[in-house]
């Protein structure tokens, strides 16, 4: 239980518990919750959207929702979106994108890539009706979360120390796997479109670390929340095009 309750208040502003010092081994066994603490996220999403639904029209709820998400997550992901979008588009070398990505003031390139995310984000999601858009907004999150998993145990830590180093150190033996097993509890809601958002979570996460990798020798915390926020949008994107083929092919 105390592993979930760390999970939970590291990826949201949930608090369910008063913690402010954690150990590095408490650290590496909330790893293995942090599908579940996506779907928690995608539940209060949708109950956002679904109650937003009378008061605004789909692109006002998209950005409100949107909003809540961002707030939801307390920006952790969006800042190494941000820092990682400075490292990797600065044209330097690897020591000097590792050297950004740890900065914590955020140049012209993390903010444009934010401005993007947040647009299309919003853009995506005003495209599907509210029957697409539920279940997207309850799977994407877990989906998503997952993928960081293999972020962190596919792909070597950059640096020397650091918080993917005690993800990997003290996580429980066949983590990925369990994990594996609770990111399949929103099937159960979603129905099989969710099997496939979750496949497509894991060849994103896969594809965009190698690149990230051939470019940094490895991964960060950082680059973990670029991937995990990249995923999201590229998820809402697949599930509008995807509802837009259907509705063309029916």
């Amino acid at each position: 239980m105390k592993a979930f309750l760390i999970a939970l208040q590291f990826l949201s502003r949930i608090h369910l518990a008063s913690q402010s010092v954690w150990r590095d081994e408490d650290f590496g066994r909330s790893v293995l919750f942090f599908p579940v603490v996506g779907l928690i996220i995608g539940l209060l999403l949708a109950a956002l959207y679904g109650a937003s639904s009378f008061l605004f029209d789909a692109f006002g709820r998209s950005a409100l929702v949107v909003a809540f998400w961002f707030y939801l997550t307390g920006g952790l992901h969006a800042d190494g979106y941000m820092d990682t979008a400075d490292g990797l588009f600065s044209g330097r070398s690897r020591e000097r994108m590792l050297e950004i990505l740890k900065d914590s003031r955020v140049g012209a390139g993390g903010v444009t890539a934010f401005v993007f995310l947040v647009l299309l984000k919003v853009a995506f999601l005003s495209q599907l009706t509210p029957d697409a858009a539920l279940p997207a907004l309850i799977g994407i999150p877990a989906a998503a979360r997952f993928g960081t998993l293999i972020s962190i145990f596919q792909f070597p830590y950059a640096r020397q120390q650091g918080l993917g180093k005690a993800f990997v150190t003290y996580a429980p033996a066949h983590t990925v796997a369990k994990a594996f097993v609770l990111a399949l509890v929103p099937a159960f809601l979603c129905g099989p479109f969710y099997l496939g958002l979750l496949g497509a979570a894991m060849l994103l996460s896969l594809w965009a670390n190698f690149h990230i990798s051939r470019k940094l020798g490895g991964v960060t915390g950082d680059t973990y929340g670029a991937v995990l926020e990249g995923s999201e949008m590229a998820l809402l994107l697949v599930t509008a095009v995807g509802s837009r083929l259907a509705d063309f092919l029916l």
